[in-house]
């Protein structure tokens, strides 16, 4: 495949990653939590693998045709994403958690992660709706290599915008359990709002 078509899907693949929603509101809590941004970012990138082998293997090319289907996955993730903006905005986390809290946390975070990105309807949108044009369907490579490729591409964009996301609000709210509180909420009123803008767009 022509090199200048990665680059074209990866500046569109770069707005999505660095327009903040979900999954910035998800790293930037987990930097406030300190120590768990590595599992938290894992957990989101493997929610997104998930997805892109959906696609691939034309299971999201399935649910794209069928209307309830999409509208059954967006109700889901946004009611999982209004019930964790709930949660931050009643107890967001704070900085300085004991070292048995960090080690707990790790698989929860990751859990989390994956439910969030995994459910995330942005992310569908990118690879169903978007995806199609970049598609060279007279190349050497199959469809469904090149659907890997542009995911491996999407996955890596992911990876550095989201660990400098969570890592530079775990910098600079670590010393500030205030202003990370607020942050917090913040971020969890974030969530709460997108669910909500969802389930009214499925009305």
């Amino acid at each position: 495949m022509a090199f200048n078509i990665f680059i074209a899907f990866w500046s569109v693949s770069i707005l999505f990653i660095i327009t903040p929603g979900a999954d910035w509101a998800y790293a930037i809590s987990a930097g406030i939590k300190g120590k768990v941004v590595v599992p938290a970012v894992a957990g989101m990138l493997f929610g997104h693998f998930i997805t892109i082998l959906l696609v691939a293997a034309g299971v999201g090319l399935l649910v794209a045709n069928h209307p309830t289907a999409l509208m059954i996955l967006t109700v889901a993730g946004s009611a999982y994403l209004l019930w964790m903006g709930i949660n931050l905005l009643i107890t967001p986390p704070t900085p300085n958690q004991s070292d048995s809290e960090k080690a707990q946390s790790w698989l929860s975070w990751a859990t989390k992660g994956v439910y969030v990105s995994g459910l995330n309807p942005k992310v569908f949108l990118l690879f169903l709706a978007l995806l199609p044009q970049f598609i060279d369907t007279t190349a050497s490579w199959s469809v469904t290599t090149q659907i890997l490729a542009f995911g491996v591409v999407h996955m890596i964009s992911c990876a550095i915008i989201y660990l400098m996301v969570g890592y530079g609000s775990e910098a600079i709210l670590k010393t500030r359990p205030q202003a990370a509180q607020l942050v917090g909420r913040f971020s969890g009123g974030l969530m709460v709002a997108i669910a909500t803008c969802l389930l009214i767009g499925q009305i």
